[in-house]
């Protein structure tokens, strides 16, 4: 089998053994080593970010008697407004966070299923459901028979027009669940929006669900294998949500042949098994820019989705540090993609001082030219116990601009953030910790999710409830890099579908930039803030005469700068430009 992108194998014949860097800070002593267990009294550690409250699970969400707690572990998050909806395997939470440090829960929807993971698109939420659990009631009641009737698998719909009472309109079945999904939209069409599915569970028997095969395409060319399901909703009329293709993405590009990626296993000595490509995990979307990114067990894929029906893929890259591909997250201006390994499945400690440092991690490739080109590898940069799962998991850019700057749950690794802003070299520069649940023995649970949401870092622990965090200035990060990033506002993020930040024409932003370039040493960033506040001192059209001659000076200066730094200096001269014509 030919691949153009085979990453990192050993030279085996060359007698060498030849991985891209991983590149990690060594904190010693660091503070996260030996923390306290406990459920909700376990020892905390934070550096650069505190936590600002916690919110225990509501009643309903929380295993009593003989319920096994895995049927009430909290998932993802998605945002709108003043409202976080949290996914949980038992259903979902709706909090008002007005006030980001005192969250008011509104509703709670009791509904099994699986993770849960929830996605909002104006009156409408989406949950995910998987687990064969599922009801088509939402009921608890067992579903003791092979096929029924009554079970759901696939996304439900919820009207939350009425945000205390959401009500479930309308149910559309797939053949293996739905693990994961991404909400899509169409520059072109604002009478839909699309919800691509991936399912990475049992294919379902046709006699439960007509159309399904569980097959491989050389027995039956019908099989559920091998593809996503797009489904289309119209927004006018919700309840007439159908699929509407089953895009074989992962097919040869020049035969056709439906199992065309990685066919499953070892890749060689001292690497990773990896699971065959016949499913996504999650896709990623940057609907502005018409791409995708899908971390899809085997392969990481980039696609064209111009056409949302009709994904069609244009690169993928495999990794033999790879166990699972999971999740991606492009950077701001989509020359970088992120991919995770979630190695061990995400209730194994795999963060111990043995567990190689290029594996369960992050891959930063670059993009150029619809081409992936890995750089490096970034891991949570302390060891973590082996009563701790701990792996690469949920994360989101947080909107510093002239920065990639992210924040990554790592389960009972906690959460980091880290800068990959030189994707050779990427570093940690905040952290929140937990001790684990159990010192004695691996009970699964920690922070499923962290994202950025309008100023703070919400998180989604499994077993104990919704954090909320803030950032603290630091050498890493700047008191003006954190408000500018503050100004970055958006009226709804899921974080599987990707919108470019753009910031305000603020002199906070200018002074961010100027922070960096301070950080670098750049020879005249004093100067040039000097010049700033001057221009600022001034009013009226003097005022926006020296701006706009500092915003020229800048931008001479970025012809001949490093393209780090020159990225930074245009975007300043920009945002000078644009405070002089405010």
């Amino acid at each position: 089998m030919k691949f153009r992108h085979l990453i990192c194998l050993p030279m085996i014949a060359a007698g060498l053994l030849y991985m891209v860097p991983v590149h990690a800070q060594e904190a010693s002593p660091d503070p996260r080593v030996g923390l306290a267990a406990g459920v909700h009294d376990a020892g905390m550690a934070a550096d650069n970010m505190e936590l600002l409250v916690h919110v225990p699970k509501p009643e309903g969400f929380v295993a009593t008697g003989d319920a096994p707690s895995f049927l009430f572990v909290n998932s993802d998050l998605a945002f709108q407004g003043n409202w976080v909806f949290v996914g949980n395997y038992a259903g979902f939470m709706v909090y008002e966070i007005s006030d980001p440090a005192n969250p008011r829960l509104v509703s709670s929807v009791v509904c099994p299923g699986g993770q849960g993971d929830p996605s909002v698109y104006r009156n409408l939420l989406f949950t995910s459901v998987e687990a064969p659990n599922g009801r088509v009631d939402c009921g608890w009641g067992p579903l003791d028979t092979a096929a029924n009737p009554d079970r759901f698998r696939g996304v439900r719909i919820w009207d939350i027009s009425d945000i205390e009472n959401p009500v479930q309109v309308a149910a559309v079945q797939t053949c293996r669940g739905s693990h994961t999904h991404t909400v899509v939209t169409d520059p072109n069409d604002d009478e839909h929006v699309y919800v691509y599915v991936s399912g990475t569970s049992f294919v379902r028997p046709v006699e439960e669900l007509e159309g399904c095969s569980g097959a491989d395409p050389e027995d039956d060319p019908n099989s559920s294998l091998f593809r996503i399901e797009v489904i289309r909703v119209p927004l006018d009329a919700p309840q007439d949500a159908e699929v509407i293709a089953t895009p074989r993405i992962f097919a040869d590009l020049e035969t056709g042949a439906v199992e065309g990626l990685w066919p499953g296993g070892e890749h060689g000595p001292n690497t990773q098994e990896t699971s065959r490509t016949d499913q996504c995990h999650d896709i990623t979307v940057f609907s502005e820019l018409g791409i995708a990114a899908g971390a899809c067990s085997g392969n990481g894929i980039l696609l064209d989705i111009s056409d949302p029906a009709n994904p069609v893929r244009t690169d993928e890259v495999i990794d033999p540090n790879f166990a699972y591909w999971h999740s991606a997250t492009f950077n701001n201006d989509a020359t970088k993609v992120l991919f995770t390994d979630e190695w061990g499945g995400g209730g194994e400690a795999r963060c111990r001082a043995a567990d190689p440092r290029d594996w369960g991690a992050d891959a930063i490739f670059e993009l150029s030219e619809g081409d992936l080109e890995l750089k490096s590898y970034y891991k949570l940069p302390v060891f973590q116990s082996a009563s701790e799962n701990c792996v690469a998991h949920n994360g989101s850019l947080i909107p510093v601009p002239g920065r990639d700057v992210m924040v990554q749950a790592w389960y009972q690794g906690g959460a980091s953030v880290f800068d990959f802003t030189d994707a050779g070299n990427p570093f940690e520069i905040a952290f929140f910790d937990r001790g684990p649940m159990n010192a004695d023995t691996l009970e699964t649970g920690g922070l499923w999710s962290t994202y950025w949401y309008n100023g703070h870092i919400y998180g989604t622990e499994m077993g104990r409830g919704l954090d909320v965090y803030g950032l603290i200035p630091s050498e890493h990060l700047s008191e003006n890099e954190i408000e500018a990033a503050k100004l970055v506002r958006t009226d709804e993020v899921n974080v599987q579908h990707q919108e470019r930040f753009t910031w305000p024409a603020e002199p906070v932003v200018a002074h961010a930039l100027l922070d960096q370039l301070a950080r670098e040493n750049v020879a005249n960033a004093d100067d040039v803030r000097a010049e700033l506040d001057a221009a600022l001192a001034l009013g009226g059209s003097e005022r926006i005469a020296a701006l706009a001659r500092l915003a020229e000076y800048v931008d001479q200066g970025a012809g001949w700068a490093a393209a780090d730094v020159a990225k930074r200096l245009r975007l300043l001269a920009q945002t000078l430009r644009e405070m002089a014509t405010a």
